[in-house]
């Protein structure tokens, strides 16, 4: 006897260890997600006409505890209801041993009524006749519903543990054309409250032991059926890999022990080890999917700094927990500062390509921007406007002095969605951008556009943006890598361009952008004609990453010329293994399109010969053939690692003889014999220490060219290439 204690010490200590309210259908996601899900349950809206009536389960097997929990589920369904005799009507039944209507669906009209009288519901106690409730709504119908004119939708809400069959039953009812909900509590049965579902049965199996997770399964199911809506446009219904737990009593050998047993004599006992049991109660998994609504946060784009952690508070609002040395910031992050006096107007992009987060992220960055760079003595003034179709002015320049008064009028700056009509944004700013800003023109502080966007534009932007700049306004873009040849574009800099690679990278790129407001462009090259064609030393020597620096070096001296075919043309020549034109003059005549080409040029690998390269484009670039302009200046700018010159100066001097000019970029630590000799006269060679310090070059390099060859200065751009026939 003694033997036996301890098991049943176990078996209390088991059933001891079980939670009141464990979430037993557990969706298996991160806790933000799990966040957003809560969240989107109360953003959720049913105005639909439709008839909704709770079965609940007062069984004894359930309890008084999750009989209250049932209730306080259903008043959480109830809140994202819009209860109204011609809307969403609403009624309950309770059933234990016999089903009991506690009010039809035409009773009350309005929603506190009726959660009203789900609270004052009492528990009944009973067996749990699951199949006699159903009969009476087969018999019955829905009490006090429509006769099916609306949809009709049944949530049981039980245990899932009747007396009786319950499957054929609820067939019928479905049949009927009633959408029903099964809703566990307590440890369900998970297999009857599949057998009482709708199909698809993932969708309409739901656990009222986590109350907002129920809410929003049910929620974002009919909404698949346009029952229901979120309230905002960009949430979204996703599944979600998730499981259903049950509670069960299983039984374990735990040994043997002696035990005494009648021999087929009837006057013998035998003697013998007999087999012991142990029975304990433990959770089972049963893999599933769920499928819930998220809405994009003001948390997504992770704006607390330095180990601060992001608290949601709706769907665009959000505080930081931060460490303790930056409790002082917002963000947690370090206080800017700017000491010039300035004007800025940021330009949000709106539109459906941007889509709502990535809207809220840049407003949050704009937020952010203010909260940390102006103070109750700084000299800038800041405007916000945003755009999709058309463009609003929704916060003027200067017209907040205050910085609370203005942190809360960017809360008001609504999502519009549309196109992308960057374009048409750009010239509304040239022309009425910063008319608010009553500085008088000697007073005149330097204004400067921010354009925040992800999407490029569905209009024209170069023609705008000159227009821009030439109002004597610095034009800076702030946004993803996928626009940074448009941005580009259209601030004439990469100088001028603030680029994340991920979306929660954007807020740390503030300093960034602080760091550029106070600096006025440099004027780029002048507008003559002239046909110039860039060749990348693309071999193995260079290697794939500094290629990729060469690129983005071409790219932004690229962005100094007027490229079209009455101005400047621009081609592209890469070597390594082979030699290949990435395009000729006339193939790109946009700046735009000359840009992206860059950006797709190959490398090669390989052993390169730079001679090989200079005779390609002598014979098969620079022709007329080709595209090339006679009597126009012709230059040839050379980015190279080195190796491979050594055959190169006789096809140099070939080209500069017949009014090519050749300008030799040699990077690397030495300067080796070759490249001077290839360079020729001596300002045809510009030496770089790292592929790295290619930008600090740039301006030199623009100078030689568009001070020397397009004025003829050079002793090597007088003459004019006659192509053969």
């Amino acid at each position: 006897m003694p033997s036996f204690l301890p098991l049943g010490a176990i078996w209390i200590f088991l059933f001891s260890r079980v939670p009141p309210s464990l979430p037993l259908q557990e969706v298996h996601a991160s806790r933000e997600t799990i966040g957003k899900i809560a969240a989107a349950s109360k953003m959720m809206w049913c105005s639909a006409a439709m008839d909704v009536l709770f079965l609940f389960d007062g069984s004894h097997s359930i309890g008084k505890g999750s009989f209250e929990r049932s209730k306080h589920f259903a008043i959480t369904v109830c809140d994202a209801l819009d209860i109204s005799p011609k809307k969403v009507r609403v009624g309950a039944v309770q059933f234990g041993s016999t089903p009991h209507p506690e009010f039809s669906l035409d009773s009350f009209s309005t929603g506190r009524e009726v959660k009203a009288q789900i609270k004052r519901m009492l528990f009944k106690g009973g067996r749990t006749e699951t199949g006699l409730a159903l009969k009476y709504l087969l018999q019955r119908g829905l009490p006090g519903g429509r006769n099916g004119s609306v949809p009709q939708i049944l949530i049981i809400v039980t245990d899932g543990k009747s007396q009786g069959q319950v499957a054929l039953l609820a067939n019928q009812l479905r049949k009927k054309g009633v959408t029903v909900f099964a809703v566990g509590v307590r440890f369900p049965r998970w297999e009857e409250l599949h057998a009482l579902a709708s199909e698809p049965a993932e969708q309409h199996v739901l656990s009222a032991e986590h109350v907002e997770d129920a809410t929003n399964g049910l929620l974002s199911t009919l909404s698949s059926s346009a029952l229901c809506s979120t309230a905002a446009s960009d949430c979204r219904v996703e599944a979600h890999p998730c499981e259903h737990k049950t509670l069960e009593t299983i039984r374990e050998l735990a040994g043997a022990a002696p035990c005494w047993r009648g021999a087929p004599q009837a006057d013998t006992v035998l003697a013998t080890r007999c087999p012991f049991y142990s029975w304990k109660r433990v959770f089972l998994s049963h893999p599933a999917t769920c499928y819930r609504t998220t809405c994009p946060g003001p948390c997504d784009s992770q704006p607390c700094q330095n180990g601060g952690t992001c608290i949601p508070e709706g769907l665009d609002r959000y505080h930081c927990l931060c460490p303790l040395a930056f409790r002082g910031d917002t963000n947690c992050a370090q206080t800017l500062s700017l000491e010039c006096r300035i004007d800025i107007l940021f330009l949000l992009d709106s539109s459906a390509s941007t889509a709502l987060e990535g809207f809220l992220r840049a407003k949050a960055f704009v937020k952010r921007f203010v909260q940390a760079v102006l103070s109750e003595d700084s000299q800038a003034r800041v405007g916000v406007a945003s755009y999709s179709r058309e463009l609003a002015m929704a916060v003027p320049i200067g017209k907040y002095q205050d910085l609370p008064d203005l942190v809360r009028s960017l809360d008001g700056i609504v999502f519009s969605g549309g196109p992308t009509l960057t374009g048409k944004a750009l010239h509304w700013v040239a022309e009425h951008g910063f008319r608010t800003a009553t500085r008088t023109s000697h007073d005149r502080p330097q204004r400067v556009v921010v354009l925040l966007t992800e999407s490029y534009s569905q209009d024209e932007v170069a023609g705008p943006a000159r227009h821009v700049r030439g109002r004597d306004l610095l034009l800076l873009g702030v946004g993803s890598e996928d626009v940074q040849v448009e941005l580009e574009e259209i601030t004439g800099s990469p100088g001028h361009v603030v680029i994340y690679a991920e979306p929660q990278d954007l807020l740390n790129k503030i300093p960034e952008l602080q760091g550029k407001l106070c600096v006025w462009p440099r004027s780029g090259c002048p507008a003559q004609s002239m046909d110039l064609v860039f060749l990348l030393d693309a071999s193995a020597a260079v290697g794939p990453g500094n290629f990729a620096q060469m690129q983005s070096f071409v790219r932004s001296c690229t962005l100094q010329f007027d490229v079209n075919p009455d101005v400047m043309q621009v081609g592209l020549v890469v070597y390594g293994r082979r030699v290949q034109t990435a395009f000729g003059l006339d193939a790109h005549l946009t700046r735009t399109a000359v840009l992206r080409a860059m950006s797709q040029a190959p490398f090669l690998g390989g052993t390169g010969s730079a001679g090989t390269a200079l005779l390609h484009i002598y014979d098969k670039v620079m022709t007329v053939q080709k595209g090339a302009r006679p009597g126009v200046p012709k230059a040839v700018v050379m980015v190279t690692g080195g190796r491979g010159a050594e055959d190169a100066v006789v096809p140099a001097q070939k080209l500069r003889s017949n009014g090519v000019s050749v300008l030799v970029v040699g990077v690397g630590p030495v300067l080796s014999d070759a490249l001077r000799r290839l360079a020729g006269p001596r300002d045809s060679l510009i030496h770089v220490a790292t592929y790295s310090n290619l930008p600090f070059h740039q301006d030199m390099i623009i100078k030689w060219i568009c001070g020397g060859v397009l004025r003829g200065d050079t002793p090597t751009a007088r003459g004019s290439r006659q192509d053969p026939a």
